[in-house]
């Protein structure tokens, strides 16, 4: 049987049905955020494969994932933690640090004339060096702009140690910098 948009309006309602395993109702959730989780996970494995593969599972994983889900808070920010999630542990299980720079974080170091061309190349260098915690955080905060307590809950630590994870990513660039 095929749903109408019109009845996936209720998000509460559409998540009850992927639970009970509706493709269409998955099909629904899929076209609303698949966009927003590559692009999450695309920023922390900075791998255009990585990134297809974390959204193939995260969706594909939704339907038992969402009998964990308590819909204590909204989905979404709920949705982009368990990629963040699947991100890491696919980095973890890879065992590599990521192959290519994240184009978003290199325009921290600006654009323009030649010697910020350096710059950029540098700082793709210093990002692909940095240990996987500091550049997780270091992701989430400056590119992305979630709150420490964001970035806490998502990576299961607390608002202290992302803040302090973030002044070791700065302090990791600065010196690599040098």
């Amino acid at each position: 049987m095929r749903f109408s948009e019109n009845q996936f309006d209720d998000e509460s309602a559409l998540l009850e049905r992927v639970k009970s395993g509706s493709t269409d109702a998955l099909g629904t959730l899929y076209q609303r955020y698949a966009e927003t989780v590559f692009r999450l996970a695309a920023r922390i494995t900075a791998s255009r494969e990585d990134a297809e593969d974390v959204l193939q599972d995260v969706f594909l994983g939704l339907p038992l994932a969402l009998q964990k889900y308590q819909e204590k808070g909204r989905f979404e920010p709920w949705l982009k933690r368990v990629a963040v999630r699947t991100a890491l542990m696919r980095m973890r299980a890879k065992g590599r640090k990521r192959e290519d720079p994240i184009e978003a974080l290199v325009e921290i170091a600006g654009t323009g004339s030649e010697s910020r061309q350096v710059d950029r190349i540098e700082l793709r260098r210093i990002l692909r060096e940095m240990p996987e915690n500091l550049r997780a955080v270091f992701m989430l905060k400056e590119v992305e702009g979630y709150s420490h307590d964001e970035i806490g809950e998502m990576l299961g630590i607390s608002s202290g140690a992302s803040a302090t994870r973030l002044m070791r990513a700065w302090t990791h660039i600065r010196k690599a910098a040098r």
